[in-house]
């Protein structure tokens, strides 16, 4: 059974930090892409960023770059989403994703989810 679970969500202040991690099992994902989206109530999931399969590639979307970071542990079969400087509108579930390529991730043409993890950016 193919799982991609998230882990990290939490309750942060304003400014502060938090890392998200998603180890995957049921296969091997070492030759995709994964990434990262985040879903509001009432919107659609966005996109917020990706790595390509070796790590040697990333791309984030403009409200998040310079902020958060991802990168991955093929060994650990693990990803990780640093983000910093966190905004209240940084607040959304956020969900782990796992496509064949980095190109496609953005366009939200993703073949494996995980369950997602609350982040809450309050004071």
């Amino acid at each position: 059974q193919v799982q991609l679970v998230e882990s990290g969500g939490g309750l942060v202040q304003p400014g502060g930090s938090l890392t998200l991690s998603c180890t995957t099992s049921g296969r091997s994902f070492n030759y995709y892409a994964v990434g990262w989206f985040r879903q509001t109530p009432g919107k659609e999931r966005e996109f917020v960023a990706g790595i390509g399969w070796n790590g040697a590639s990333t791309y984030y979307a403009d409200s998040v770059k310079g902020r958060f970071t991802i990168s991955r542990f093929n060994s650990r079969n693990t990803n990780y989403l640093q983000m910093t400087s966190l905004k209240p509108e940084d607040t959304a579930v956020y969900y782990c994703a796992a496509e064949e390529t980095l190109a496609s991730l953005p366009r939200g043409n993703v073949e494996y989810w995980g369950q997602g993890t609350q982040v809450t950016v309050s004071s």
